[in-house]
């Protein structure tokens, strides 16, 4: 059972969140996804011969060891539908959830965001298969990126009420576990095993994502500081280095100065120069 077999739909009181705002309201990234991933399946279907080519290049298919390595599978599948189902749902579910996670991490940050969970879906499945425990096949959809969307709204909103098939409300938390719960049961019947496997994927890169994201980003200020003060430090050095050369000179005049000092009068004038 994957993404694109479960059903999703607007809340229809004020009790519950409104997921989408019409089209022009969707944020940027989640607008292009959506062009994007139904124009690629129009295409696809009603050209035959580009259809077979995207499939045949574009899929997560590890054969062979030659298909298995070759890395941009990992980001062209998430545009490849097996069906209008399963790609009505998935970007049903983007059109609704995208922009919370968009707005909040940013357009750049969501986009980088969608394509690792999927990617960590197309991943798993291969290594899965090079390892011998499931057989190979063709995967493709976007549920690895959509399954990391949901995982970050749980974790952003996780009391954001949602309506399971349009009619049973809950909250988002939980609709993320009973996704997990019906994914883990759906392997265990040996049914979709790679997709489903995919999907957990994708939600756990999600979920490990804005779990570590503060510390992440707090490591990264943390760098910046760093290579400013030595930055700092390093200007400050130069600028004592060349009040020093030219005491030097005002003392015993240019002639006396090394080669070394004179290299630091000539990138101080550089420097001054290129402040003008």
């Amino acid at each position: 059972m994957g993404i694109y077999d479960r059903d999703y739909n607007r809340p229809q009181s004020q009790q519950y969140y409104t997921m989408g705002s019409g089209f022009r309201g969707i944020t940027p990234v989640v607008k292009w996804l959506l062009i994007i991933n139904f124009a690629i399946y129009l295409v696809a279907n009603l050209i035959p011969n580009i259809g077979e080519y995207l499939y045949y290049y574009g899929s997560v298919f590890p054969k062979t060891f030659f298909n298995a390595i070759q890395p941009w599978r990992i980001i062209t599948y998430q545009f490849l539908h097996g069906g209008m189902m399963h790609l009505i749902f998935n970007l049903m579910v983007l059109y609704f959830m995208g922009p919370f996670v968009e707005r909040s991490l940013g357009s750049r940050a969501f986009l980088k965001f969608y394509l690792v969970c999927g990617a960590a879906g197309g991943v798993v499945y291969t290594l899965l298969v090079l390892l011998h425990i499931l057989p190979p096949g063709v995967m493709v959809g976007a549920s690895g990126g959509i399954y990391g969307v949901m995982a970050a709204l749980a974790i952003m909103m996780p009391q954001m009420k949602v309506l399971l098939w349009g009619i049973i409300p809950m909250t988002m938390v939980r609709l993320v576990i009973l996704l997990v719960i019906v994914s883990l049961l759906t392997i265990a019947f040996g049914h979709n095993v790679g997709g489903e496997a995919a999907h957990l994927s994708g939600l756990a890169m999600g979920f490990l994502y804005m779990k570590y994201k503060p510390w992440l980003t707090q490591r990264r200020m943390e760098r910046q500081k760093g290579a400013w003060a030595r930055k700092v430090d390093q200007e400050r050095n130069f600028q004592s280095e060349v009040d020093r050369v030219l005491d030097k000179v005002h003392r015993e005049g240019i002639n006396e100065l090394s080669n070394n000092e004179k290299k630091v009068l000539q990138e101080a004038t550089r420097r001054e120069q290129e402040s003008q």
